[in-house]
């Protein structure tokens, strides 16, 4: 019997990071290829996608889907996390005395300056590398982290709860967005600081937060030795992407890697099937040579 491949969609709870649920997985699977597409930290909650045997190989696609999140944003302090788990750094209590908490309308214009195409400097305490080391390493050492900025994309920031000093945002954003940033440089804008209170993922690519199941339930589908009844398909992680079903032949030659010339090969990515409908295989497309070649083989080949 072929191991366990494919997907799971975890709601996370607050409290463990993404790599204790990795393991959590890996030790109620007994699979010890047990990936996520996408770090939530510990604070978070929302949609953890989890990758599992070969299907670990797929995750990388998912990765650099886009993201939608809720955030709750407190007003009138920072952190030196830009989080709720971190240490105050700086209040507001003067400024607030003298101006009071920013308006809607004021949150309102500031988030206007951060949709579409910004350029976002990463937190401190991020498990990004400066120097071989891990940028929260250095900062947990008292050696002052300042990474450099990079480029992400808010398709939409939309304001969607009103309760000072906390508002509730909903964002629809590239991979490698920090809504941490975005909290601590929306208090800046403001000039009253902000940290981030509460994160939820709510979608990752074409995942939903309301298909996923709860790490309890799982738990629970571990001990009734039913928990996969859970487990999505492989190519459930590229649904948008076109099929190419093969013939015995031609998927003889993906699985030993060769190329398939196709005369009328479009830009791109597809799945690839063999007759027996089985996802064998991720192939790119090479308009110039006019082949697809195996980018990604999932199955062994026959000897």
């Amino acid at each position: 019997m072929l191991p366990p491949s494919g997907l799971l969609l975890l709601d996370k709870p607050s409290g463990p990071t993404s790599h204790d649920v990795v393991a959590i997985v890996r030790r109620g699977t007994r699979e010890k290829r047990v990936g996520h597409a996408g770090t939530l930290d510990p604070l978070a909650t929302g949609l953890l996608v989890i990758f599992l045997g070969a299907a670990t190989r797929l995750s990388e696609y998912l990765l650099h889907k886009d993201k939608r999140y809720l955030a709750r944003v407190r007003f009138g302090q920072s952190t030196n996390t830009y989080d709720a788990a971190g240490v105050i750094t700086a209040t507001s209590e003067a400024a607030f005395a003298q101006r009071g908490t920013p308006t809607r309308e004021q949150v309102e214009a500031a988030l206007a300056t951060f949709r579409g195409t910004i350029q976002q400097r990463p937190p401190p305490f991020s498990a990004l590398k400066r120097g071989g080391q891990k940028a929260y390493e250095l900062a947990r050492r008292g050696e002052a982290v300042e990474l450099k900025p990079r480029t992400v994309t808010f398709y939409s920031l939309a304001l969607r709860e009103w309760s000072p000093p906390e508002c509730v945002l909903e964002a629809h954003c590239s991979a490698g967005t920090y809504l941490r940033s975005l909290a601590h440089d929306l208090g800046q804008a403001l000039g009253c600081g902000a940290f981030l209170a509460a994160l939820q993922r709510t979608a990752a690519g074409h995942f939903r937060l309301e298909d996923a199941i709860s790490l309890d339930t799982l738990r629970t589908a571990f001990e009734a030795g039913d928990w996969q009844r859970y487990l999505l398909p492989p190519d459930a992680a590229l649904p948008d992407w076109p099929a190419l079903h093969l013939s015995e032949r031609e998927a003889r030659r993906v699985l030993h890697g060769v190329a398939l010339p196709l005369s009328d090969a479009p830009g791109g990515w597809a799945r690839a099937y063999n007759p027996a409908g089985e996802f064998i295989a991720v192939l790119r497309a090479d308009p110039e040579a006019q082949v697809w070649r195996p980018d990604k083989v999932l199955a062994a080949p026959n000897r």
